[in-house]
C-alpha cells in the first residue's frame, strides 16, 4: 500500500478532529487564503467520532483566543496541538464561550443589530450543537445558520 506523508512542523498550531462539513468555514474562519505560511489541509479523513473529520496544520502561526471562539461555533469539538521544536507541548480543545460577541450575524431581519450600529450579542444556549439566543431580539439561531459579521 502506497502512502503519502506530511511533512512535520517545526512550530505552530495543527486543528484536528473538524467535522467534514465544517472544514472549509474554519478555513475562511482563519482567512488562511491571506497567510504566507506553509499550511497544510486534510479532508474527508476517517473518524470513529465525527464519521469524516478535516485538519488543518498551520506552520509558524498560533490562532488567538478570537480566533479559537469563531472555531468553536463550527468546530465545537476541535482540538488544537500546539507544536514547538516538532513535539506537541500543548493539546487544548477549543471552548465554546457563555457568550459571543460581534463575531455571527443575527439571522432576525428586524434585530437592531441589522438596522444600527449596535455590536451583536449573543448568550449561548446549547454547547454541543452551538445554539445562540439574541441578546436584543431573543431570536435563536443554530449552527447550521450561523453567517460571519
Amino acid at each position: 500500500m502506497k502512502e503519502l506523508k506530511v511533512s512535520a512542523i517545526k512550530q505552530g498550531t495543527v486543528i484536528d478532529h473538524i467535522p467534514a462539513q465544517s472544514l472549509f468555514k474554519v478555513i475562511s474562519i482563519l482567512e488562511l487564503q491571506k497567510m504566507d505560511t506553509q499550511i497544510t489541509i486534510g479532508y474527508n479523513f476517517e473518524s470513529k467520532k465525527l464519521g469524516q473529520k478535516g485538519i488543518i496544520k498551520l506552520a509558524d502561526k498560533f490562532p488567538s483566543q478570537k480566533d479559537l471562539n469563531k472555531i468553536a461555533l463550527f468546530a465545537p469539538e476541535a482540538k488544537i496541538n500546539i507544536i514547538r521544536n516538532y513535539k506537541v507541548v500543548e493539546k487544548d480543545l477549543v471552548q465554546v464561550p457563555d457568550t459571543i460577541e460581534g463575531i455571527v450575524k443575527c439571522m432576525n431581519p428586524k434585530c437592531i443589530t441589522n438596522h444600527e450600529s449596535v455590536k451583536t450579542k449573543f448568550t449561548v444556549i446549547e454547547k454541543k450543537k452551538v445554539t445562540l439566543k439574541c441578546k436584543y431580539c431573543e431570536k435563536i439561531t443554530d449552527q447550521e445558520h450561523f453567517e460571519m459579521k
